[in-house]
């Protein structure tokens, strides 16, 4: 299947500039040509696009994403560093899951908290009502 670039763009969720600099800094090989000259993306370049969202959502630094699109084209040769490259990120991932984790921690509590003194506050109110004589 071809895809024109706007196709590409919407299918992978980036720009058609972001499409272009990926192209420009060779995180994406130019894809091939049709017979007017215009880009015409494959199943396999979108594959590709939809993994270097997901290195880009984790946070890798597009430096890092250059140096394994690079490493990409050297074949299985490369597979060693390529791991390596992903097996470090997981690790910077799994640090900013832990830390995520402790702030929702922080934040339940803190929601807890609130829930509590709202509770209180709602006794209290009907306790007064009551001491007056009016109806909860």
């Amino acid at each position: 299947m071809s895809y024109s670039i706007a196709e590409a763009a919407r299918r992978s969720g980036l720009s058609i500039d972001t499409l272009r600099y990926y192209e420009r800094i060779k995180l994406l090989e130019p894809p091939a040509r049709d017979a007017a000259g215009r880009r015409a993306y494959s199943d396999t370049d979108l594959t590709w696009l939809e993994f270097l969202t997901k290195l880009r959502t984790t946070g890798m630094p597009i430096r890092r994403m250059r140096e394994y699109a690079s490493l990409r084209e050297h074949g299985t040769a490369s597979a060693g560093r390529r791991k390596a490259i992903l097996a470090e990120q997981r690790g910077a991932v799994a640090a900013r899951i832990a830390e995520l984790q402790a702030c929702m921690q922080v934040l339940d509590y803190k929601i807890s908290n609130y829930e509590q003194i709202e509770c209180a506050m709602a006794d209290v109110a009907t306790q007064e009502a009551e001491t007056r004589g009016v109806p909860a």
